[in-house]
């Protein structure tokens, strides 16, 4: 009896000290993997990255390489950002994994270059484009994590909040418009664009925004100091039709960032091609254009001066000789559109040549031509990544290893059964390699 229960409490004592094991075990595991939230930026590997990203609804992901120049310029900026925006109400982390060491992350989130910046949203990616610099950074990301429609009380609210998103969002303000007109829409657009409403405002927001009436939805483009009215209706489409038109201004300088917006719209873009976009008369023209879109929204109306990016220009057959302004209609890829008469602008009634010229762009009185080098999208699309890079250095490295063994090959004297020829040719290249020339080059 007493030897029964000694056995017992041995199984006791045996199965207690396993279930301290395990404790400890599965404590010690969850310490390893707890992810800090105080705002430091999170160091991800295979391990962790998927139970980092399940953790937290916002998380921005640094895909880096240690030797990668940009790469450690970045860091700082993320380790002022992290804390401030883990303070958010809805908070964002920051972290960073190391994509040269972990390629499989890196494959799988088809990374080529280097940093790549990727925001999780409850465990979608989304590419991060915007600024770098901690401050804009933190501003450009609280827009993630906004209100979908946010309501302005008062003017100094209005202007607060115009202040407060940036430069990098298209602005919408609905004024005197009821929030449930524009939530859909603003749900559906909420990673491109801000949304809002002004609830009361004075007759002074009226004259700085240009809108005379209400019910009227504002678009404004602070980077570009663009701005737009619709004023309805608002049912069916039509607003919508202005929320997509309106990611861009109305009238877009052409640049690499602004021709990344465009490749994304399927609009034909009418192309003013100018001398400089910056004198008098082109600042003048830009306006008349700015009319002109208002009226035509199925077309983006962008405009380039030759000084400001000449590269882009010749690929429409402009030469010194050409007279400036010109008109064309671009399809975006290889191809452009002239209108029959009606390419140069003179400086007369400048409004009504382009109102001709539209008319018979769309009455098809047009000659179809080809760009003289290949689309800038395509330019654009092929900008090198770092798999790129690899294969190149690979294919370097390949042709200089067959150049050094074809040249070891021509150097090696010819074998000869005459032991004299051999010495001959070792004497004979001695004395021309003792003598060095000006005009030669060392490897």
């Amino acid at each position: 009896m007493a030897t029964t229960k000694r056995r017992l409490l041995l199984r006791l004592i045996s199965v207690c000290a396993s279930l301290v094991c395990l404790t400890v075990a599965v404590t010690t595991v969850a310490a390893a993997h707890e992810l800090p939230r105080d705002g430091t930026v999170i160091e991800l590997d295979e391990g962790n990255f998927d139970s980092a990203i399940a953790s937290f609804d916002h998380i921005l992901v640094d895909f880096y390489a240690p030797w990668c120049g940009h790469c450690k310029r970045l860091a700082p900026e993320l380790d002022t950002a992290a804390p401030v925006l883990a303070q958010l109400s809805e908070p964002i982390m920051i972290a960073k994994v190391n994509a040269d060491k972990y390629r499989k992350l890196a494959s799988k989130y088809e990374i080529d270059g280097f940093p790549t910046m990727k925001l999780f949203m409850h465990g979608v990616p989304v590419d991060y484009t915007g600024p770098r610099k901690a401050e804009l950074l933190v501003r450009f990301l609280k827009k993630f994590v906004s209100p979908d429609v946010s309501l302005l009380e008062t003017d100094s609210v209005i202007q607060n909040f115009v202040e407060m998103v940036g430069t990098d969002f298209p602005v919408f303000i609905g004024f005197g418009l009821d929030e449930s007109v524009i939530l859909d829409v603003a749900r559906k657009y909420k990673k491109k664009a801000w949304f809002s409403v002004a609830k009361d405002f004075s007759e002074e927001m009226m004259v700085a925004y240009d809108f005379d009436k209400v019910p009227a939805l504002v678009s404004l483009h602070p980077k570009y100091k663009e701005q737009s009215v619709f004023y309805g209706p608002f049912e069916g489409d039509f607003l919508e039709d202005f929320i997509s038109q309106n990611q861009l201004p109305p009238t877009v300088p052409i640049r690499f960032e602004t021709l990344k917006l465009m490749n994304d719209d399927k609009r034909k873009i009418v192309l003013t091609i100018m001398e400089d976009e910056l004198d008098e008369k082109s600042l003048k023209l830009v306006k008349i254009l700015r009319s002109a879109a208002t009226a035509n929204r199925d077309l983006i109306f962008g405009y380039v001066g030759v000084k400001q990016w000449g590269d882009f220009v010749d690929a429409f057959d402009i030469t010194k000789s050409s007279k400036l302004p010109k008109l064309l209609v671009w399809d975006g890829n290889e191809e452009y559109h002239t209108v029959v008469d009606l390419e140069d602008l003179d400086d007369n009634d400048q409004g009504t040549q382009i109102s001709r010229f539209l008319e018979g762009y769309r009455e098809g009185r047009t000659i179809k031509r080809k760009l003289s080098s290949p689309s800038p999208f395509g330019f654009i699309s092929s900008l090198t990544g770092i798999r790129t890079v690899y294969l190149i250095v690979f294919v370097v490295a390949v042709v200089m290893v067959i150049v050094l063994l074809c040249t070891r090959s021509a150097d090696t004297p010819p074998v000869s059964q005459d032991g004299a020829e051999v010495a001959e040719a070792s004497v004979s290249q001695a004395k021309s390699s003792s003598s060095y020339q000006p005009g030669d080059k060392e490897d």
